[in-house]
C-alpha cells in the first residue's frame, strides 16, 4: 500500500496540469450534485422537520365561537384523543406597522397547552400586550423584536409589542398566503373581538394513533350537535397540499442529479481511458517488472481518489452554498425549516459515492490494459481512422481548420458519442427549466392556464349579473359560488366546491380526463386530484360535508384536469349548493367580448357602481414565491452551464493532448493560436450541435412529460420548450464551445513545438 501511494503521488506531481484539469471536472460535477442534493433534501424533509419542532397537531378543528367548557369535554371524550388545546381566532383584521399595512390578517388568542408553532426568534407570549408574528410577516415588513404592531377592526383597536417570531407549518407563509398570522394573549384577542369569556373557535387535537384519525373525526362529527360551521384540517392533508408546491422542484432536481452523475461518470471514464492509453508503455513496463493487473488498477484508483476527494469536497460545498440562500427563502415561503448541519450527512454520502465512481472509472481501463500481454500493451492504440466518406470535402462552406477539428472528434467515436449524450441530458434539463419558467409566468397572470375564461370578477349580489352582462365590452356574466368542504367518509380530505348559475363551462372549463360534463343539480365534475384522493370515477358518489353541517350527495359525471387547489375541486350546480349553504356570498364572473380590454371593461363597471378585480391564474398573489423559485432555478441552471463547459473543455483537452503532434505541425507551418482554436472549435461545434439537437428531442419526448407527471399527477402541465428556448440553448452550447476551444488552445500553444513533434 505504501509503494502504491508513493507511485500515485509521484504521478500526480509529474502531471500537475492534467490532475488539475481532472480535479476541475470533478468539482464541477460535484457542485451540480451538491446543489441538487441540498435543495432536494431540504424540500423533501422541510415539512416533517418543521412539524416535529412545532408539535403540529394531527387535526385542526375550526367552528363558530363556542364556550370552551362545552367543547373541551366533547373532544376529550372522543376515542383516540391524547391532548387538545384551544384558541380564539379573528380573521380579516387590519394590521399595520412601520408604514406597512394589510387588512387580511388572522389574529389568534393562545391559551394554556401546546402551541402547535415553533419559536425561531425571541420568545413566546407570556403576558397581555405581547404578540408573536409569523416569520413571513417579519421578513416581508422588516419588523424587529420590540417593535409594535397595531390592530384595527370596526369594534376596537389594539397595540401589541413583538416578542417573538414563529413558524407554523399548517399553511404557507405571508405573502404567499393572502394574509399573515399573529399570536397574542387570549384575553387580548377576546377583548378585541368583544367575545364572552371562555369563547373559542379552534381546537388543536393530538391523537394516540394517527392511523385511526378518520374514526376520531367521524365520531367528532357525530358529537358536534350544537357546534356550527365545523370543519377539519389534518396533518397528512397539510403535508399533501404543501408538498405539491415543491413537487415540480424536486422532480427537476432528480433530473439535475442524474445529469450531474452522468456527466461525472461519462467524462471521467473517457478521461481515465485516454490517460491509460497514453500510459500504455509505463503499464507494460510495470507488468514486465512483475506488477499484477490488480496492483496496477489499484494504483490508478488510488491516484484518482487522491484527486477526487479534495475536488469533490470543494465542489459539493460550492454547490450547496450556491443554492443555500434561494433554498432557505423557498423554505420560508412554505413555512418550513432548513436542515442546518444535518445537510452534511447526505453531502458526505455524495462525496463517498463520487470518490468511488471516480476510482472505479480510473481502475477499470487500467485493469483491462494491464490484463493484456505486456508486448501487446506496449504497442496498443485505439485511435480510429476516419473513412473518406466521413470527411467534409473541399466543396463545403466549412473552413479547413473546422473540418480538421471535426475529423479529430470523429477519430474518437465512443468519446464523442458519450460527450453528446452528456450535453443532450444537460440541454434537456435546461430546456425544462425554461419551459417551467414560462409556465409559472402564465400561471401567475393568465387565467386560461387553469381553465378560467373570464378575466374580471365582481363581488356583488347574484341579481347584479344581468345588469353587468348588459354593459359595453361584456360578453356574459354569471354568479360564482365557492365554499370549502370535506368528504363525509374521509373528513380529513378537504376540497373546494364551486357552483355557477347556468353552464359553468362557459366561464370555467378545465379539460376532461374521463366521463362527461355535469347535467343537472344532482351531478358533479371532480378534479383529478380529488378523484385520486377519494378513488372516484364517473358514476361514483361524492358525499359533500359543508361547513353548515349539512351533507349533500352528488353522482360523479366526469373527472377534469384542474390545476387550481391541486386538483381538489368539485363543480356543481349553484341552486342546490345555495339551498344547503344559504349565506354564501357570490362573485360575478365577467366574460369579455373579443377586442375588449380588462381596463376598459373595469372602467365601465366602476361607472355602473361595481368594483372589478382582475382574475389571474393559481398564483396571482404569489409573485414573491415565483421570484424565489426563479432565483433557485437560475442558480441550478448556472451550475448546469458550468458542467457543460467542463465537458467541452475536458473533451477538447483530451483531444489536444492526444494530438499534440498534429498541433505542433500546425504551429510549425505558421498556425496562430486562433487557428488552433478554430481546429478545436470544429470538434466543439460537432458535439454541441448534435448535443443540442438530441437535447431538444429528449426534452420533448422524455424529460418534459416525465417531469410533468412527477410534479403534478392530477393535471397535464405543458412543460415542452418552444422554438425560442431551443434556439437559446443551442446558441448557449455554441458559445460554451467557443470558450472551451479558446481556453484549451491557449494552453496547447504554450507547449514547446519540439516536444510536440517528438510525441508518438
Amino acid at each position: 500500500m505504501t509503494s502504491l501511494l508513493r507511485i500515485s503521488l509521484a504521478r500526480l506531481r509529474r502531471r500537475r496540469a492534467r490532475a488539475l484539469l481532472a480535479a476541475g471536472g470533478i468539482a464541477a460535477a460535484a457542485a451540480m450534485l451538491g446543489a441538487a442534493t441540498t435543495v432536494a433534501y431540504s424540500l423533501g424533509t422541510g415539512f416533517d422537520r418543521a412539524a416535529d419542532r412545532a408539535g403540529l397537531p394531527d387535526a385542526i378543528a375550526q367552528f363558530d365561537e363556542a364556550p370552551v367548557d362545552d367543547v373541551r369535554p366533547r373532544v376529550l371524550a372522543l376515542p383516540n384523543v391524547r391532548e387538545v388545546s384551544f384558541r380564539l381566532e379573528d380573521g380579516g383584521v387590519e394590521v399595520f406597522s412601520e408604514g406597512n399595512y394589510t387588512r387580511h390578517a388572522k389574529v389568534q388568542g393562545v391559551r394554556e397547552g401546546r402551541r402547535g408553532y415553533a419559536i425561531v426568534a425571541g420568545r413566546d407570549v407570556r403576558a397581555r400586550g405581547e404578540v408573536v408574528l409569523e416569520r413571513g410577516l417579519e421578513r416581508e415588513w422588516g419588523v424587529r423584536l420590540g417593535d409594535t404592531v397595531g390592530l384595527h377592526e370596526f369594534r376596537s383597536d389594539a397595540t401589541l409589542r413583538v416578542v417573538g417570531v414563529a413558524v407554523t407549518p399548517d399553511s404557507v407563509a405571508f405573502p404567499l398566503a393572502n394574509g399573515p398570522r399573529l399570536y397574542a394573549h387570549y384575553e387580548d384577542v377576546r377583548d378585541f373581538m368583544g367575545e364572552r369569556p371562555g369563547a373559542v373557535n379552534i381546537a388543536l387535537v393530538w391523537v394516540q394513533n394517527p392511523a385511526l384519525l378518520d374514526v376520531t373525526l367521524a365520531q367528532a362529527r357525530v358529537a358536534s350537535f350544537g357546534i356550527a360551521e365545523l370543519r377539519f384540517v389534518t396533518r397528512e392533508g397539510i403535508r399533501s397540499l404543501i408538498g405539491q408546491a415543491a413537487g415540480i422542484v424536486i422532480a427537476l432536481l432528480v433530473a439535475f442529479s442524474l445529469v450531474a452523475v452522468g456527466a461525472a461518470v461519462v467524462m471521467l471514464a473517457a478521461s481515465a481511458a485516454a490517460d491509460v492509453q497514453r500510459r500504455l508503455a509505463s503499464i507494460g513496463v510495470l507488468r514486465t517488472l512483475g506488477a499484477t493487473p490488480r496492483a496496477v488498477a489499484a494504483g490508478y484508483a488510488l491516484e484518482a481518489a487522491l484527486v477526487a476527494l479534495p475536488a469533490g469536497a470543494l465542489g459539493l460545498a460550492a454547490g450547496a452554498l450556491a443554492v443555500g440562500t434561494p433554498t432557505e427563502r423557498l423554505l420560508e415561503a412554505l413555512n418550513e425549516l432548513g436542515p442546518g448541519i444535518a445537510i452534511a450527512w447526505p453531502l458526505l454520502g455524495c462525496l463517498v459515492g463520487l470518490v468511488a465512481i471516480v476510482a472505479v472509472t480510473a481502475a477499470w481501463p487500467a485493469w483491462r490494459a494491464a490484463s493484456r500481454p505486456p508486448v501487446e500493451t506496449l504497442a496498443g492504440a485505439d485511435v480510429v481512422h476516419v473513412p473518406g466518406r466521413a470527411r467534409l470535402g473541399r466543396g463545403t462552406l466549412v473552413s479547413p481548420t473546422l473540418r480538421l477539428g471535426v475529423r479529430l472528434a470523429l477519430s474518437r467515436p465512443a468519446r464523442t458519442a458519450a460527450t453528446i449524450a452528456v450535453l443532450a441530458a444537460a440541454a434537456s434539463v435546461v430546456l425544462l427549466i425554461l419551459a417551467l419558467a414560462a409556465l409559472l409566468q402564465r400561471l401567475e397572470s393568465d387565467p386560461e392556464t387553469v381553465g378560467k375564461r373570464y378575466r374580471l370578477a365582481v363581488t356583488a349580489p347574484a341579481g347584479a349579473a344581468a345588469e353587468i352582462g348588459r354593459l359595453p365590452g361584456v360578453a356574459g356574466a354569471a354568479a360564482r359560488y365557492e365554499v370549502a368542504a370535506a368528504d363525509s367518509f374521509a373528513l380529513g380530505e378537504s376540497f373546494t366546491v364551486v357552483g355557477f348559475d347556468g353552464d359553468h363551462t362557459r366561464f370555467e372549463a378545465p379539460p376532461l380526463a374521463s366521463g362527461r360534463r355535469l347535467d343537472g343539480e344532482a351531478e358533479v365534475e371532480v378534479g383529478l386530484g380529488l378523484a385520486q384522493a377519494l378513488n372516484l370515477s364517473p358514476g361514483a358518489t361524492l358525499a359533500v360535508q359543508l361547513p353548515s353541517g349539512r351533507e349533500v350527495r352528488y353522482r360523479v359525471s366526469g373527472v377534469v384536469r384542474a390545476l387550481e387547489n391541486e386538483g381538489r375541486i368539485a363543480y356543481v350546480g349553484a341552486m342546490r349548493l345555495r339551498r344547503a349553504e344559504p349565506f354564501l356570498t357570490p362573485r360575478i364572473a365577467v366574460l369579455l367580448e373579443r377586442g375588449a380590454t380588462k381596463d376598459s371593461v373595469a372602467a365601465e363597471l366602476r361607472a355602473a357602481g361595481f368594483f372589478a378585480e382582475p382574475v389571474g391564474g393559481v398564483t396571482v398573489q404569489n409573485g414573491g414565491f415565483l421570484d424565489v423559485l426563479a432565483a433557485l432555478l437560475r442558480s441550478l441552471a448556472g451550475v448546469i452551464g458550468l458542467v457543460c463547459l467542463y465537458v467541452l473543455v475536458q473533451t477538447l483537452a483530451l483531444t489536444a493532448q492526444e494530438r499534440r503532434r498534429a498541433v505542433a505541425v500546425l504551429q510549425t507551418i505558421g498556425a496562430a493560436r486562433s487557428q488552433v482554436a478554430a481546429v478545436l472549435a470544429g470538434s466543439a461545434f460537432l458535439v454541441a450541435a448534435f448535443g443540442a439537437l438530441a437535447g431538444i428531442v429528449l426534452e420533448r419526448l422524455v424529460v418534459g412529460p416525465a417531469a410533468s407527471g412527477l410534479a403534478a399527477s392530477y393535471v397535464s402541465l405543458p412543460l415542452l420548450a418552444g422554438a425560442r428556448d431551443a434556439a437559446i440553448v443551442t446558441l448557449g452550447l455554441a458559445v460554451l464551445g467557443l470558450l472551451a476551444a479558446a481556453w484549451v488552445a491557449r494552453t496547447a500553444v504554450r507547449r514547446p513545438i519540439v516536444a510536440g513533434l517528438r510525441e508518438d
